[in-house]
């Protein structure tokens, strides 16, 4: 497993969870044990450093004793606020991003992204499952942050759209397709939990 010292991670635990009839995600249990500390364990030896992106539940979120930071912009406004707000926070070069109900996160993410950042000379580097786009698994340069500002200024809010306007690298997770499994319901949580039992 490889550290990274100019990589700081940002944990996105920033959203409404609709679909989890409004609780919070990063905080459901997956057999006894907060989901994103699944994410916490498997991300942060891979960074210099780690901050979770939170809407609600601070305090809750501040007990892991990482930096808590939540969204500038009011009412839920998706996760590109979160990645404005942790690059406002950002002291290194890059920041990776990854949900907190992800909990299948591999222990190669970060220097994949990396790679493939310098390979293909990209300021942000995209994971993709082999047939789609993951957005939320991404790598930014910290320089993007004004144009991520703007974008936001101007009422936009899509994360693919900005994604196409700066440009960026695909980076090749066919091979595990599994660490982009996501809780969405109490159906989800049941299998997945089904799944992780040794």
């Amino acid at each position: 497993m490889v550290s990274h010292d100019n990589i700081s991670g940002l944990i996105l635990a920033g959203g409404r969870a609709q679909r989890m009839g409004g609780e919070d995600k990063g905080l459901v249990l997956l057999n006894g044990q907060a989901m994103i500390e699944y994410v916490l364990a498997s991300l942060a030896p891979q960074v210099h450093s780690l901050a979770i992106n939170a809407n609600r539940s601070f305090e809750h979120y501040q007990r892991y004793g990482h930096t808590v930071i939540g969204d500038e912009l009011t009412d839920f406004q998706g996760p590109l606020a979160g990645f404005a707000s942790g690059l406002k926070q950002c002291t290194t070069d890059y920041m990776v991003t990854a949900p907190c109900d992800g909990p299948l996160l591999c222990n190669d993410y970060v220097q994949r992204l990396y790679q493939s950042a310098l390979e293909k000379k990209a300021r942000i580097s995209v994971a993709t499952d082999g047939k789609r786009l993951q957005p939320v698994y991404a790598l930014l340069h910290q320089s993007l942050l004004p144009s991520l500002l703007d974008f936001l200024a101007r009422g936009d809010r899509k994360i693919d759209l900005w994604y196409k306007q700066e440009g960026y690298a695909e980076c090749d997770f066919s091979d595990r397709p599994d660490i982009f499994t996501n809780v969405n319901s109490r159906e989800d949580l049941t299998t997945l939990g089904q799944q992780l039992k040794p």
